[in-house]
């Protein structure tokens, strides 16, 4: 393995709670402030004041503890001392949204939030720890501490990978732009809008704690004996191409075949994240692609191919599926059906627009894995066409549909109007890169973690950044 690319482990700040109105947490062990103050154990509370623009903190009894633009906090005994907070919201804008008590390790820190003058203060809560005590949590948190011993090596890997590559990129996307010629083919005014939320499009901290960049849910997954075992046992260790660390995406499950990066975020190839590869051994022969063909993709989205990740034993999805996962049962190949008011509902909620009754969800364009790319909907006063993958699961659906591979069929059309449509799709994510439980999977069958990273990272290798 060749020598390290960085001088030692680093350390990371994860955002966990942004635009609180107030935060509520507490301390089992003392802490120390910047300045030599000693904070002791017990609940504290945490309000936002415009006049003069400043934090205050008081404790359970409501004495003021400290006044400050930053409030900041250092476990006395880094081994022992943790601190928790009431109502972190996980799983945002996703089915399985919910909030929680959480607890953590590390430093916390409590600053303002950038908001705009008009508003009322807000809050942002930071968390720094070392990055591979984070990993700890990560891996748990994304996957089950029981899933196979290889599985969660691979895991360690991807996760430190994407970690350590994002670490200096802020990037974030957003592209809207209305038809130039006023209108599309048949008059009607059209507008495209194509946007894509990066995982790296944080200003106040490294990495947010939620899906949006990895979840990280504290202190509770990291028990696990397994867990700390793959991340010791990898220490360091990532994916390189070219020299670099590579941006090692994943998501839930591919449905068979995995995307190419330019489908989920800006517009570049990632020989990596390439996308078309089928999650098994070999492509099926009863399966034409390329999945960008339309008539490839129905036949690909309506059947069941033998893929890693169709694997409907409970008992192996209980094994490696995480608790608030289990209740997603059918994610490999799924329904769901949008009734016209509905759907006229969400794109007037998502995009401001108000296009009367839907007559049709038009395909434009899909990805590698089948995945929709540009979503044209058609309405009787006008259409919009929307992209990317994200954004079409976010404005067919309240939270996010499980993905954007599917086939929309209009039922009870009555004057060219359907009183539905019914979605037939595959996989839960984006579907780049690692199929987690394709992973897992392959994992249970024998393979070891450098085989699970060839098969989806081809041609990426394995090094080490830290020792």
């Amino acid at each position: 393995m060749r020598e390290p690319l960085f001088s030692s482990e680093p350390v990371i700040s994860i955002g966990l709670l942004s635009d609180a109105e107030q935060v509520r947490f507490a301390l089992a062990g003392e802490f120390r402030t910047p300045e030599g103050k000693i904070v002791p154990p017990g609940r504290y509370r945490v309000i936002p004041h415009r006049d003069p623009l400043s934090i205050e903190i008081r404790d359970a009894q409501g004495r003021l503890v400290e006044s400050a633009a930053t409030f900041s906090l250092s476990p006395l005994n880094p081994t022992t001392a943790t601190f928790a907070l009431e109502d972190v919201l996980i799983g945002k804008g996703f089915h399985w949204e919910r909030k929680e008590a959480q607890s953590y390790a590390g430093t916390l820190t409590i600053r303002l939030s950038p908001s705009a003058p008009e508003r009322s203060p807000r809050l942002t809560v930071i968390n720094e720890i070392p990055a591979e005590t984070y990993l700890k949590s990560v891996i748990s948190s994304e996957m089950s501490a029981r899933a196979p011993m290889e599985f969660l090596k691979a895991h360690a890997i991807i996760s430190r990978s994407w970690l350590l590559a994002n670490l200096a990129r802020r990037v974030g996307g957003e592209e809207s732009s209305s038809s130039p010629s006023g209108g599309d083919s048949s008059g009607m005014p059209e507008l495209e809008i194509r946007r894509w939320a990066d995982r790296t499009a944080h200003r106040e901290f490294d990495v947010c704690a939620d899906d949006h960049c990895q979840r990280y849910y504290g202190l509770a997954p990291m028990t696990d004996e397994a867990v700390a075992a793959a991340v010791a046992e990898t220490r360091g260790q990532v994916l390189i191409f070219n020299g670099r660390v590579c941006d090692a995406r994943f998501s839930k499950c591919c449905g068979g075949a995995t995307e190419a990066y330019r489908s989920a975020w800006e517009d570049r190839d990632v020989p990596y994240l390439s996308g078309g590869r089928f999650d098994g051994v070999e492509w099926p022969a009863s399966f034409p692609h390329p999945l960008t063909v339309e008539a490839h993709a129905v036949a690909w989205i309506m059947g069941s191919p033998p893929a890693y990740c169709h694997t409907p034993d409970p008992r192996v999805l209980e094994d490696i599926l995480p608790e608030v996962d289990r209740p997603t049962r059918d994610f490999f190949r799924w329904a769901r059906t949008l009734d016209q008011e509905e759907l006229q509902a969400l794109v007037a909620a998502r995009f401001g627009l108000d296009l009367g009754a839907i007559r049709h969800l038009e395909p434009l364009e899909r990805g590698a894995s089948s995945r929709l790319v540009r979503l044209r909907i058609v309405g009787e006063r006008g259409s919009v066409i929307v992209g990317k993958e994200l954004e079409i699961r976010r404005a067919l659906s309240w939270t996010h549909l499980y993905s954007s591979a599917f086939v929309a069929f209009p039922e009870d059309v009555r004057r060219g109007i359907p009183r539905r449509f019914r979605l037939r799709g595959a996989g839960w994510g984006h579907g780049v890169g690692l199929c987690q439980i394709g992973a897992a999977v392959m994992a249970r069958q024998g393979r070891t973690h450098r085989e699970i990273l060839a098969h989806y990272y081809a041609p990426a290798e394995l090094g080490l950044a830290y020792a």
